[in-house]
């Protein structure tokens, strides 16, 4: 059965647990009068992959913050608890051992994914450096209960593979229900559009041009449109403007678009920010949409420069930065980079049905926001598991100390959007009892003040089989196990039960069918290709 937990009483629960377990743990260390050793984990990227056995001596996770400031275990949100329990004011004891924490900033890329099935139907594989996992998971629709207002939901849940001893367990992070009524602010768009000579390909310029008609006809009288061009040199052709009454301006702007030469991304990042800075809107939720192929050739092409230019802007105005690729010949790392920089992220739109998901559907998503800077923590249990690897996000890792530092940057989400953290947990033989405490912090929006929320997993709520998961869940394996293959170019991957691309194929056909989703029809068509390839 699923586990989705909200209440708040839970992580002060564990804490007294995890606290008699300690003080267990510690009394038969010294009667064994011997110290255990930590073993290094073999699978996977260091950097997200820890082995937690034969450890002793865990703290708990320190008990969440609820939003009015107070800690779940009833005492101030202002203090830690140390290994004893006791409160203290040293910094070095809010949190375990990092060995049993993973944490990251929040993300809801999607462009590995879009592209590497545009790539796939062009009959090649994917340059295994352009897979993401993490956003291959995060395309597809989740089960998620969602808040009512702004802030996030916590689902954990979890199913045992194949492989002996191996779960994988699910982390969801989910908004309010995105609503493209009168509630949100007023929007203040900067279209930066590459207008360079390789955007002449069909399913490029011609694709944003329609994709930005359809999007001005969604949007409202009192929404902001500005639009920027670049190729040899960056031009605004289009200062901000408001919607009300001057439709046919910024239609009529975006008809005269043409494609000219080279792309000089740097010159085109640089104006845009200029536009969005001097046509800045108080109130307003203020962004930068760059569309391009992202395959800067003349003037700055130097990516950290750029992306400088990113920060500051970011950092003194708000403005955050949403990047849609298009192209067969993307430069996928550069836009990735861009949007991580400028607090937003990026999609891949390679059809029509692509552009009208991105602009259309989902355009109150990249439009509002429902939380600044926010980062997940888990804590693992020491005494259930022994080991753990969380599946991608490996650009997105935040130092466990920094969960709860506010001036550490996050991710920036907005409502309508799940996130979801896929991890590759071995528990100890025949363990029992908590297995893992998953915790989300962000600030309002407005005021920026901070608020979490935490959910539990224990080992009895774990699936017996991937097959007895939910449908979504189930999706959601799939998806991270073609990933996988896909790094190691259509051989098997690295995960634990990883059962093949042509297992998997057959198992995405089902879930299509039992779903009756396209999108993961779409999954299911792009693993026979690479299926076909291998």
């Amino acid at each position: 059965m699923e586990s989705s937990h909200t209440d708040r009483t839970r992580p002060g629960q564990a804490y007294a647990r995890h606290r008699t377990r300690h003080l267990r743990a510690t009394l038969l260390a010294l009667t064994a009068a011997g110290g255990l050793l930590l073993t290094g984990c073999s699978a996977g990227n260091s950097s997200n992959t820890s082995d937690a056995s034969n450890r002793t001596g865990f703290p708990a996770p320190a008990p969440a913050v609820t939003s009015g400031g107070e800690r779940s275990d009833g005492q101030s949100g202002d203090g830690t608890a140390d290994q004893e329990g006791e409160q203290t004011d040293s910094p070095e004891k809010i949190a375990p051992s990092p060995d049993y924490l993973s944490t990251f900033a929040l993300d809801v890329d999607t462009a590995s994914y879009g592209y590497a099935r545009r790539v796939l139907a062009d009959g090649q594989l994917p340059d295994p450096s352009t897979i993401r996992p993490e956003e291959f998971v995060n395309s597809f629709r989740q089960d998620y209960e969602r808040p009512g207002g702004n802030g996030f939901t916590v689902t954990v849940d979890g199913a045992r593979t194949d492989s002996a001893n191996w779960s994988l367990v699910r982390v969801g992070l989910a908004t309010r229900t995105a609503d493209d009524s009168a509630e949100r602010p007023p929007a203040a768009l900067t279209f930066v559009i590459d207008v360079s000579g390789s955007m002449a390909e069909t399913g490029r310029l011609d694709l944003a041009k329609k994709s930005l008609d359809e999007m001005t006809d969604r949007l409202r009288d009192d929404d902001s449109v500005a639009l920027v061009t670049f190729s040899d040199e960056a031009e605004t052709v289009l200062p901000m403007t408001r919607l009300d009454g001057h439709r046919g301006k910024v239609h009529h702007a975006i008809d005269e678009l043409e494609t000219q030469s080279s792309t000089n991304l740097g010159a085109g990042v640089e104006t845009g920010y200029a536009t969005a800075t001097e046509g800045l809107r108080e109130g307003a939720t203020n962004r930068v949409v760059l569309i391009s192929d992202g395959l800067a050739n003349t003037g700055d092409t130097n990516a950290d420069s750029i992306l400088e230019r990113i920060a500051n802007e970011r950092r003194d105005h708000g403005i955050t930065l949403f990047g849609v690729g298009v192209g067969s010949d993307y430069g996928d790392a550069l836009m990735e980079k861009l949007a991580d920089k400028g607090d937003g992220h990026t999609a891949y739109v390679s059809d029509d049905a692509d552009a009208r998901k991105v602009f259309v559907d989902q355009l109150p998503q990249n439009i509002d926001l429902t939380a600044r800077d926010a980062k997940a923590q888990v804590a693992f249990d020491p005494e259930t598991v022994a080991q753990f690897r969380l599946i991608g996000y490996e650009d997105r890792k935040v130092a466990d100390d920094d969960f709860r530092d506010d001036n550490v940057d996050g991710g920036e989400i907005g409502p309508g959007h799940t996130v979801t953290a896929l991890y590759a947990v071995r528990t100890r033989p025949g363990a029992d009892g908590h297995l893992a405490t998953a915790s989300v912090r962000w600030l309002d929006p407005n005021s920026r003040a901070p608020h979490e929320e935490s959910g539990q997993l224990e080992t009895e709520a774990l699936h017996d089989s991937l097959s007895s998961a939910s449908p979504r869940f189930q999706v959601t394996a799939v998806a991270a196990y073609f990933a996988d293959c896909l790094r190691t170019h259509g051989k098997s991957g690295s995960l634990p039960g990883d059962p093949g691309l042509d297992e998997l194929a057959d198992r995405a056909h089902a879930l299509a069918k039992r779903t009756e989703d396209k999108d993961v029809q779409q999954l299911a068509e792009a693993i026979d290709e690479a299926s076909r390839m291998n």
